[in-house]
């Protein structure tokens, strides 16, 4: 029963993604990586190069070859600050980007979600932040976990799972002085 239960959630987990991250490149034209970094900028302007890097899943280096594309784009701009370090900042169009695919993600999700009853709707909403606090133990990031969230989405009347997982972890530091 385990055994399918997981293949079942590894191919819808891989298809959800597949057709959302198509459905977002098809509407802007941008890759995946590169589609997370200017959701992550809109919700974090004035990242570093390589913070927002970190937020996506990508080395220094390779962050730095996908914000000097995104810039050739004209998606981005950096923005010097104190010494040798830069600001990512969206520019109008990045904006635009941004607000697109979050669109395109919910609308194409809940599209998905139509095939449920609203009760089938809140026992998965339970049972998927289940697996997002597992999951957060094992990522460790909540900005790398969810860089492809609308975050407002996930808060409007509800506590935020990742978001709360890593405050327990940080409460646990705190009280174990670690």
């Amino acid at each position: 029963m385990h055994e399918r239960t997981a293949n079942l959630l590894g191919a819808a987990a891989l298809a959800v993604s597949d057709r959302m991250l198509a459905d977002a490149q098809r509407k802007v034209g941008i890759s995946a990586s590169a589609a997370a970094a200017v959701v992550v900028a809109s919700a974090s302007p004035g990242l570093s190069v390589s913070e927002l890097g970190r937020r996506v899943g990508l080395s220094q280096s390779a962050a730095a070859r996908m914000v000097d594309s995104l810039e050739q784009g004209r998606w981005v701009h950096r923005r010097p600050r104190r010494g040798r370090e830069v600001a990512v900042e969206l520019t109008a169009k990045g904006r635009r980007a941004a607000d697109t695919l979050l669109a395109t993600r919910g609308s194409g999700l809940s599209g998905l979600l139509d095939v449920l009853t609203s009760g089938e709707q809140e026992q998965l909403a339970d049972l998927l932040g289940k697996l997002l606090t597992r999951l957060y133990q094992d990522v460790g990031s909540a900005d790398l976990l969810c860089r492809l969230c609308d975050r407002a989405g996930c808060t409007r009347g509800a506590v935020c799972p990742v978001g709360q997982a890593e405050r327990d972890r940080a409460q646990g530091e705190r009280d174990h002085g670690g």
